[in-house]
């Protein structure tokens, strides 16, 4: 029986059950992705929402310009950072200039390109494989995987790369495989596709390997090739890249992605390649990233189901494999290089749409040699299994601490509109609903001088966020002593830095404890005093 023969007809309009089916999909996509959508951004990843957060806010009240994004810590602004393109922040800031500021605007881009990402797979696995059922499969998959469920209601840019990401190897593959004059208005929109995958997030250059591949194929099968051509689709990108990149690090404060890369990810690829103990290392990590994207990005049921896709993919007819083969390697060299350094599971988002699109055409392959409705009832218990399991790995990134929240917002409504503050917590999701622009530092480590420092800048409290760390730090804490608390009973301690506010005899106190602490008494001296002590 033909299943094209179905069609539903509304008015004019008419939809086959491929139609109908991809919108099902979508629409449970959206329903899965909209948990705990209104969620604070303190739930995981808080750190790089709380980022996001502020440059979208900053955006928005401070400089509209996406070359300039700038974050609310190290002092006060402008804190521009180098980051890749700000396409969230900016799309947010934008809707916040009309509605006001609300991070949920942040929370539903990144949905919207999750959800964009379905039917794209979809037709990536239909044309790759030759298959409706391939296509919808592996929109189906990427739907329910908790990996992109959970990232794709994040206030993260990760989605929004992967959109593009799928997009770009999808319109260069079709280029390349399919167009032999290479068409100046294909060409144009596979090389912009894949400038605004590397502006997304640079890690896209990881499909750079497949497409690369694909080249190299044509040009050994005997098919026109023209160099100009190739050298538009992949010399302009990387251009476009490294302008932005100079353009954006020219006046940036925080140099995030080379300072990543000079610090950590070259000197460990070094490590790993000139000695063994850095080899062993490198190993160690890249079997813990294996064990991490197995729990939470595919769950372990759809990992399982990827690797035997892995396994059976050269007897699953493709179009070509350079893509497939040539998207795994590029993933897994950036897995090693990268990620073994940034250990977090959604730095290897890219590698989700790959599995999805593998799974599916084994599936397909499955569904097509054994057309029964065992077949049917193994797959669909497959992808319930892929759901149910994946999902409670993930249930713990949905939580977030109420009590810091309602901390945060009561001093935001508590401190002077525009004070600087330096916050003893190391991270700007916090940082962020107090509403102020400073110093977030780790309270342990952050010492005198660093606040005399910001107290000259203009930093007027000091938010004593992880209290037990700041009482450990005996220096600070007792130098802090100077001044006065802003409510001695609030849970996070507020001292308030006005030098014009510090307390009599605060130098003579500060004298003693440095004597004391000099014979090795200095806890001594501060629990006599009944300053610092350490709570139980």
């Amino acid at each position: 029986m033909d299943i094209q023969a179905f069609e539903l007809r509304i008015g004019r309009f008419r939809f086959g059950v491929t139609t109908i089916a991809l919108f099902a999909i979508a629409v449970l996509g959206v329903a899965l992705r909209l948990k705990g959508i209104h969620n604070p951004i303190l739930d995981h990843p808080n750190w790089r929402q709380g980022d996001m957060a502020s440059v979208a806010r900053n955006f928005a009240t401070l400089t509209y310009n996406i070359l300039y994004p700038q974050t609310n810590y190290n002092g006060p602004p402008p804190n521009y950072v180098e980051l890749e393109l700000q396409i969230v922040p900016f799309l947010a800031a934008t809707a916040y200039k009309i509605f006001g500021v609300h991070e949920i605007f942040g929370r539903l881009i990144t949905l919207g390109f999750s959800v964009a990402t379905l039917p794209l797979l979809f037709a990536f696995g239909r044309w790759l494989f030759s298959s409706e059922r391939a296509g919808l499969l592996a929109a189906l998959l990427y739907a329910i995987y908790p990996g992109a469920v959970f990232y794709g209601r994040t206030f993260t840019p990760d989605e929004t790369m992967v959109f593009f990401l799928v997009a770009a190897l999808y319109a260069c593959s079709r280029l390349i495989v399919e167009d032999e004059a290479m068409e100046p208005r294909k060409l144009a929109r596979a090389t912009a596709l894949l400038a605004l995958a590397l502006l997304a997030k640079p890690v896209s250059a990881l499909i750079l390997v497949p497409i690369i591949w694909l080249i190299i194929e044509r040009v050994r099968s005997g098919r026109t090739m023209r160099p100009t051509a190739a050298l538009v689709l992949i010399g302009v990108p990387l251009f476009i890249l490294a302008w932005y990149d100079h353009n954006v690090s020219a006046h940036a404060e925080w140099h995030w992605a080379s300072g990543i890369t000079e610090k950590h990810v070259i000197p460990s690829l070094i490590a790993a390649l000139t000695s063994v103990h850095g080899f062993i290392a490198k190993a160690r990590y890249v079997l813990f990233d294996g064990w991490l994207f197995a729990r939470t990005m595919l769950g372990w049921v759809g990992f399982a189901a990827a690797v035997a896709s892995i396994i059976v993919l050269p007897r699953v007819a493709s179009r070509t494999p350079a893509i497939l083969w040539g998207w795994l390697l590029g993933g897994l060299m950036y897995v090693y290089v990268v990620v073994t350094v940034e250990r977090v599971d959604y730095y290897m988002l890219p590698l989700v749409p790959l599995f999805a699109l593998t799974t599916a055409g084994a599936l397909d392959v499955v569904m097509a040699r054994f057309r029964t409705n065992a077949a049917i009832i193994g797959v669909t218990v497959l992808l319930a299994s892929i759901w149910y399991i994946g999902h409670r790995a993930i249930a713990p990134y949905y939580a977030y601490s109420r009590p810091a929240y309602r901390d945060a917002i009561a001093l935001n409504a508590t401190l002077p509109k525009h004070a600087l503050v330096v916050m003893g917590h190391y991270g700007p999701d916090v940082l962020y609903y107090i509403g102020r622009y400073g110093w977030e530092e780790d309270p342990y480590i952050w010492t005198t001088f660093d606040e005399e420092s910001a107290i000259r800048k203009g930093a007027r409290y000091f938010i004593s966020v992880e209290d037990g760390r700041f009482r450990h730090n005996l220096e600070l804490c007792a130098w802090m002593q100077r001044f006065p608390l802003l409510d001695a009973r609030a849970r996070w301690p507020v001292y308030i830095t006005d030098p014009l506010r510090e307390k009599p005899q605060a130098d003579a106190f500060w004298r003693a404890f440095r004597i004391a602490e000099h014979a090795g008494n200095g806890r001594a001296f501060l629990d006599a005093h009944h300053v610092c002590t350490i709570h139980a």
